[in-house]
């Protein structure tokens, strides 16, 4: 598998899976927790993201199901570990010199590129599916979270 990856490409992936997987479980916390106050359902968020695949019904779906709820965080986590992956690899020799402040402002500001791309950018078919279930503080709390998980991977994965 090695020989099919570039080289400047591996140390940003590993880094990056770590990263994604520390980013996708906080803002899922956050999508559950926001979910449960403002839809009356901790699965509802996540549900909604696998629209991807069933269509609007996904946006209706409240309980937790393998098709919505499993479909949907694996379609979150992908996305927060391919936002990780392109963080690490624009950033990564940066974060190997820096402290935590500035590594959570770099992580940050990613977050804000990736909220401003899955909604001004992305066609609404594409678009993440929660903000149908979430007010839009809500969506601003999700994206922080995601920031501050991205930000709490890469500073453990540099101590790993």
């Amino acid at each position: 598998m090695k020989d099919f990856i570039p080289h400047n490409w591996r140390l940003p992936l590993e880094r990056g899976l770590y990263s994604g997987a520390v980013s996708s479980v906080t803002s899922a916390l956050a999508l559950g927790a926001l979910g449960h106050r403002g839809a009356g359902s901790m699965f509802a968020p996540v549900n909604a993201i696998s629209h991807w695949f069933w269509g609007d019904v996904a946006a209706r779906r409240d309980g937790w199901s393998i098709r919505y709820t499993v479909l949907g965080y694996l379609i979150h986590h992908a996305s927060a570990t391919f936002w990780a992956v392109l963080f690490e690899r624009a950033c990564g020799r940066w974060l190997d010199h820096a402290r935590a402040a500035p590594t959570a402002q770099a992580a940050l500001a990613v977050s804000a590129l990736a909220c401003f791309t899955d909604f001004q950018l992305t066609p609404k078919r594409l678009r993440p599916g929660f903000e149908e279930r979430l007010e839009r503080p809500a969506l601003a709390v999700v994206y922080v979270a995601f920031g501050c998980g991205l930000a709490l991977g890469a500073i453990l994965s540099r101590r790993r």
